[in-house]
């Protein structure tokens, strides 16, 4: 039988590779993970390894749990925040166009009642109305990107409203010059107000308050995620502590020990907090947003049975239609005395508050509002026709449906800035509730990771 000698090369020359088989090349090297496995399997059957994997463990797991808190925490902060600097003022906003619109309506059927030259405040408060309607409409269409309902609405109120105004100045322009058909426009852009520019405003409104109802759901929503990893936290450093009991028969690890104490301070002081922050949103919704959208209606069904109520007198016996709406409004209002539809239910949720005395006047001055109005029907169905157009819309007379429904809206006005003032007093009180909370978590996540790391360090260096 023969062999086969190799000799060497010459010096510098490479090595042979190795030969099929052999502990190099691919196979070898393909062999190392599982070699690294292995020994990772083996360490960790014994003593220091399981303690070493435990260490991991924990750390990784209060790093996590850290994390998940404090971003957690500053979450709701931020919503919190963005509820009192962006949300709500955008609501009021949207609400403003509804208001606005609906004030320059009834003020402009008003101001053709009048004898002669149209009188310069009511003149003043249209122009008013229409410009505050122009600028809360750019700050409600600031925040309307994305939301496609929200854009197309606006730009139904963008293009609609400079028609409106177009007519009421061509009806104006024939009132003044003694013409008929004035009113004929003024009836023209009422219909469009009514048709068009304020169910799009109406809806504007609408989904702006949803969009607050709902960022203040997710301000007292529960956040389970990171509630769930800190008490995984806890129960994996409490079982720790059995096991090493068990092992060392000491009673106490102190690392261990500081990292319970500090995410048991952590999980009370989370839960503090959020039960806080959560009471005072609910009561700034319940006292504040939600009073305000109650009263925000009642307002906008007095400001549209007021247009209604001059309307009829300005259609000179063809009005039956505006007086079928006027009672329809004055239903949603509060009826005959002022007591049930959303004055009712705005006392109910004002009672005791701050703005009570305001919504109790309101209703004191619609049920003067309805009376005056029954005696300008009276008085137009008479053939006192000058006498109804006194009493409608003279305000310095106090039993006339002017100065009374003048005192619904003051009061209406005043009491939707006290509900205003509700939301944000109780939602600035929810956001100091969170003081500090995403910081303090995370410190005490670092401290939960340190105290495991050195905890299980002390009982590692006993088997050196």
């Amino acid at each position: 039988m023969t062999s086969t000698v190799t000799r060497p090369g010459p010096p510098g020359s490479p090595e042979p590779p190795p030969a099929p088989g052999g502990r190099g090349g691919i196979a070898g090297l393909l062999e190392l993970p599982g070699n690294g496995i292995r020994a990772i399997v083996r360490s960790a059957a014994t003593t220091p390894g399981r303690l070493s994997v435990i260490a991991i463990g924990l750390v990784l797991l209060s790093l996590v749990a850290g994390l998940f808190g404090t971003l957690a925490a500053q979450d709701k902060k931020d919503t919190i925040n963005g509820l009192i600097d962006h949300r709500e003022p955008l609501a009021a906003a949207a609400q403003q166009v509804y208001r606005a619109l609906s004030d320059a309506d009834a003020t402009a059927a008003s101001s053709f009642l009048s004898i002669g030259t149209e009188p310069l405040p009511m003149r003043q408060r249209y122009e008013r109305d229409i410009a505050e309607a122009g600028a809360a409409l750019a700050k409600a269409a600031s925040d309307s990107s994305g939301v496609d309902e929200a854009a197309e609405r606006i730009n139904t109120l963008g293009r609609e409203i400079p028609v409106y105004t177009g007519l009421i100045e061509t009806a104006r322009t024939y009132n003044r010059q003694g013409f008929p058909v004035g009113a004929s426009y003024l009836r023209e852009a009422s219909e469009l107000m009514r048709a068009k520019i304020l169910p799009a405003a109406q809806d504007l409104y609408r989904i702006d308050t949803d969009r607050l109802a709902a960022e203040q759901d997710d301000a007292t929503g529960f956040p389970w995620l990171a509630t769930a990893l800190v008490l995984a936290l806890l129960a994996a450093l409490i079982v720790t502590q059995v096991h090493l009991t068990r092992k060392t028969n000491r009673l106490l690890n102190v690392g261990l020990v500081v990292a319970t104490v500090s995410m048991v301070v952590a999980l009370l002081w989370g839960a503090v907090a959020l039960i806080v922050q959560s009471s005072l949103v609910g009561s700034g919704e319940e006292d504040g947003s939600h009073q305000v959208d109650v009263l925000v209606r009642a307002r906008i069904a007095a400001l549209q049975a007021r247009a209604d109520e001059t309307l009829t007198l300005v259609a000179r016996g063809d009005g039956a239609a505006y007086e079928k709406d006027f009672i329809d409004l004055a239903g949603q209002l509060g009826g005959a005395d002022g007591q049930g539809g959303l004055l009712g239910e705005a006392r109910g949720l004002a009672a005791g508050g701050a703005a009570a005395d305001k919504v109790d006047a309101a209703i004191q001055a619609a049920s003067a509002w309805f009376k005056a109005h029954g005696q300008v029907r009276r008085q137009d169905d008479d053939g006192s026709y000058q006498d109804a157009v006194d009493t409608a819309i003279r305000d310095d007379k106090q039993d006339g449906a002017a100065s009374a429904f003048l005192r619904l809206d003051e009061n209406l006005v005043a009491a939707i800035n006290v509900g205003r003032q509700e939301f944000l007093d109780d939602t600035r009180g929810a956001e100091r509730a969170l003081t500090l909370l995403a910081p303090g978590i995370a410190v005490l996540a670092l401290i939960a990771a340190a105290g495991s790391a050195l905890g299980i360090r002390e009982r590692l260096r006993e088997y050196r």
